[in-house]
Order: structure tokens, then sequence, then C-alpha cells
């Protein structure tokens, strides 16, 4: 898993040289305005709702009647300090629920980019198929789709670990490392779909290779580090660096 871990975070300084060697910028910018602006919108949507949705958290696992019973105690400031973990979580969870939005509708430009990155890595002769590129826009939804279920479930559970003293203040450290997974997870996907391997398969072998997933993912969060040019280039540098890092696990024997 470490090896595959290092792969994925080594691709993402091929993906430039890739990049830049075969002029792909146009399909790495059109996805990241939109990628970008969805950020954008989310983060302003969080700002001036994220009160009301916090409330609402609190009245429903009824922390308030805690506060109010444990007014002068050490257990009083330690639900203060989950609810502050709770804010944080709330604001992971809209950031991961918008990459997926992105994933989604940024499906068929990402599809596209993942083909002629793949040809140009494959030596193959790419040809527009209009079929083929609903195929696996539809594909790619269905993908974006199950993570962003399966991570409903886990930030359900940890809305509720959240009210627990000390133990559920790292769920939004968890709940970084799940999303750093299935955003890695989408991208590897494409790769696996230009060498024709099945959706159940490819979930099968993103499953036993989650070092690629991860690695890709953790990069991806790393890059909105950068204001602006980070989000706009995050997204299609995730797909090509997904797409060198399976060729490279190949050359290595780490995938059969």
């Amino acid at each position: 898993m470490l090896k595959e871990f290092i792969i994925a975070i080594q691709s993402y300084f091929e993906a430039y040289r890739f990049i830049k060697k075969y002029q792909l910028w146009k399909w790495i910018i059109i996805p990241g305005i939109l990628y970008c602006t969805l950020l954008i919108s989310g983060y302003y949507l969080f700002v001036s709702s994220y009160n009301e949705v916090t409330k609402w958290m609190i009245d429903t696992l009824k922390i308030k009647n805690w506060l109010d019973k444990f007014e002068d105690s050490w257990l009083s400031f330690f639900f203060i300090l989950s609810k502050v973990f709770l804010d944080l979580l709330l604001f992971f969870a809209c950031f991961s629920m918008y990459k997926f939005v992105l994933l989604i509708f940024g499906s068929p430009i990402f599809s596209y980019l993942s083909e002629r990155t793949e040809s140009i890595k494959g030596e193959k002769k790419i040809s527009f198929n209009k079929t083929q590129l609903i195929a696996d826009s539809y594909r790619a939804v269905s993908i974006a789709l199950r993570n962003l279920g399966r991570q409903g479930v886990y930030f359900i559970a940890f809305v509720f670990a959240c009210a627990i003293p000390v133990a559920g203040w790292i769920t939004p450290l968890i709940l970084i490392a799940l999303d750093c997974y299935y955003i890695g997870f989408s991208m590897l996907d494409y790769g696996f779909s230009r060498n024709d391997v099945s959706q159940s398969k490819s979930i099968d072998l993103i499953t036993h290779h989650r070092g690629l997933a991860i690695g890709n993912g953790i990069v991806f969060y790393l890059l909105h580090i950068i204001p602006i040019i980070g989000w706009i280039f995050a997204p299609g540098y995730a797909i090509v660096a997904a797409i060198l890092s399976i060729h490279k696990a190949k050359k290595e024997s780490l995938i059969i």
C-alpha cells in the first residue's frame, strides 16, 4: 500500500510534465473553472447558513439540555469543543458534497480528458464517439453517486460521534481521510474504464489498491492550499495523475 501511495504522489509531478508536453491545458482549465465556481458558491452558502444547520443539529442531539445541566462543570467545556468540531465536520462535508457535484456535472469533460490521456500514454488513436462518451459519463456519475451515498452514511454517524467528548473530536480528520479515498476512487475509475475494465471489477481493484486512491486524493486536497490557482488545476491534474499512476502500477506489477 505504501508503494502505491508513493506512486500516486509522484504521478502528480509526472502529470505536470505530461500536460505541458501534450498541451492539454484547455481540458484542465475548463473543468477547473467550473469547480472553482462551485467551490466559491458552496463556501458562500455554507457561511450564510451554517448557524441554522448547527442549531438544528444541537437541538436534535439535545446538546443544549446537557450544557444547561452541567453549566459549571468541565463536561460543559467538552461539549462546547464538540460544537466546534461539529462545525468543522459540516464544513468538510459541504466541501466533499461540492466535489461530487463537480464530478457529476463535469463527467463528460473528465471522460474526454481521461480518453485523451490514455490514448497518448497507451499510444492509441483517439476517435470521438458520442455513444461511448455518454456511456463513460453515465458510469462516472454512477460511481460518484455511489461514493457520495457511502460518505453520507459515514457523515451521519460522525455527526452523532461529535457529541462524544474527546473521542468525537477526531471525526473531522477521519472524514478528510475518507474524502481523500473516495475522490481518488472516482479519479482512478476513469483510468480503469479506459482499459475496458468493468465497473464492478474497477471497484474491486481500487478497493484492493487503496494506496493509489488515497495518494491521489491527498494531493488533490493539498492543492486547495493554493487559492484559486490550486482550485482550478486540482480536478484535471487528479484525472491525469490517476491514469499515469495506473500505468506505473501495472509496469511494476502491482496491478495485474
